[in-house]
């Protein structure tokens, strides 16, 4: 009978469609996580130690809480998929160097306890796991979150201020005479000499990371580049001394807008199934992102525009359905 039973076994398929990929949830996360270490392993020789502290802390954390809540809840441990992981490294690279390592950890707690597996798990939360972690650090610890530490380790909050944070308190002139021009502003932005969180200083790493991404298929091009052509028009036009005097180039490089485009608002879980919805979502992200840098208190926006786009993503997704299939090929024999 146990033969039996195997063989039975043997012929029982699933309904289609049948579907195969060599891509995996396991593959997809580590892959992600790769292609952010070059940023990652510059901003630990850019800001030293303290980096490296708050990236091991959130990171590994989050692999903790992932493992003690499966626990808990008797579901399969699943934390060798790497998506805990990533999570705990995203969060982690959004936030400031010196911030106290126990901050990183609470934030990994609100990301996988609460932002993930309160809603169900990989797959079933509705906002990106790692800004919601960013935005309850912010919302409870403002001052930590928007000090930033010099290169001499000396906390400033003037001279170490991040190139956003200057425009917003000081103007476009002082933010072009704290680098001595602009030339030298774009090519300290684009290397990554300046002060900002983890994982927003190197430009040029963090576009090699996401464009292997969209090369491997495991991020979507349109997201990235509707986002950040959103933010570069808006900027121009809406300049600090009349239409079409804002520098878009600046306003593309700064902030977190690089690492948000290509590897938060392109989770595949949190963002609408269709390409239409996938330009709103995106355009929707850039213009939020302006709203709030342009005419907000705090300097940047990228970690709101995208949760706040999260929410409207089920709004996006049922009123840009796709076409049935074989749906317009009836329609013109009916007619």
């Amino acid at each position: 009978m146990s033969e039996i039973k195997l063989q039975d076994n043997l012929f029982t398929i699933s309904t289609s469609p049948h579907i195969r990929a060599e891509a995996s949830i396991s593959k997809i996360m580590w892959t992600v996580s790769l292609a952010l270490t070059p940023a990652a392993i510059f901003a630990i020789y850019h800001f030293g130690t303290p980096a490296l502290i708050v990236l091991l802390a959130g990171s590994l954390s989050a692999v903790a809480f992932e493992y003690i809540v499966q626990k808990l809840r008797k579901k399969t441990i699943t934390v060798s998929d790497g998506s805990a992981f990533l999570t705990g490294f995203l969060l982690s690279m959004c936030l400031p160097p010196a911030i106290p390592a126990y901050m990183a950890v609470i934030g990994s707690f609100i990301a996988i306890v609460i932002a993930k597996h309160s809603m169900g798990g990989l797959g079933y939360n509705i906002f990106n796991p790692a800004h919601v972690g960013r935005a309850a650090l912010m919302v409870s610890w403002p001052i930590a979150m928007t000090t930033w530490t010099s290169l001499s380790g000396k906390v400033d909050a003037v001279a170490s201020a991040t190139p956003l944070g200057i425009l917003k308190q000081q103007g476009y002139s002082k933010l072009i005479d704290t680098f001595g021009s602009a030339p030298q502003m774009y090519k300290s932005m684009f290397i990554g000499a300046r002060n900002g969180s983890i994982g927003e200083t190197s430009t040029v790493l963090l576009l090699i990371g996401g464009i292997y991404l969209i090369y491997k298929g495991y991020a979507n091009w349109i997201v990235p580049v509707f986002m950040i052509a959103t933010v570069g028009i808006l900027t121009w036009v809406c300049g600090p001394t009349g239409l079409f005097t804002g520098d878009p180039l600046f306003h593309i490089m700064a902030g977190g807008l690089i690492i948000g485009a290509f590897f938060m608002a392109t989770d595949m879980v949190t963002i609408p199934i269709t390409k239409k919805g996938q330009i709103v979502f995106a355009i929707g992200a850039g213009a939020i992102t302006v709203l709030i840098r342009l005419k907000g208190g705090y300097p940047e926006g990228v970690c709101y525009s995208i949760l706040l786009m999260n929410a409207v993503t089920p709004l996006i997704d049922r009123f840009m359905k796709p076409v049935k299939f074989g749906a317009r090929g009836v329609a013109k024999n009916v007619r």
